[in-house]
């Protein structure tokens, strides 16, 4: 599946603990990452960490909109974080 236009939801809705650019200590769940630009992609796309290269959109995570990838990103951050 391809990512939805202007979604930027994998940016946004889960907690990222490893160190991004420009945001050494990582980021909390349902806070915009500093490298999201203001059209919803990512700034520093070739530099992303290991986390983000590893993200994939899926139908089950991304559902078929940015709401609701919003919103099913965030109830699998909820689920599984510790």
């Amino acid at each position: 599946m391809n990512c939805h236009a202007q979604c930027g939801a994998c940016c946004i809705a889960p907690q990222i603990t490893s160190a991004l650019p420009n945001m050494p200590m990582g980021k909390p769940a349902g806070v915009r990452c500093v490298n999201l630009g203001d059209d919803l992609r990512c700034q520093v796309y070739l530099d992303r960490p290991d986390v983000c290269k590893g993200f994939t959109a899926e139908e089950m995570t991304c559902g078929t909109s940015h709401e609701a990838a919003i919103l099913l990103i965030s109830d699998l951050e909820t689920r599984t974080a510790h």
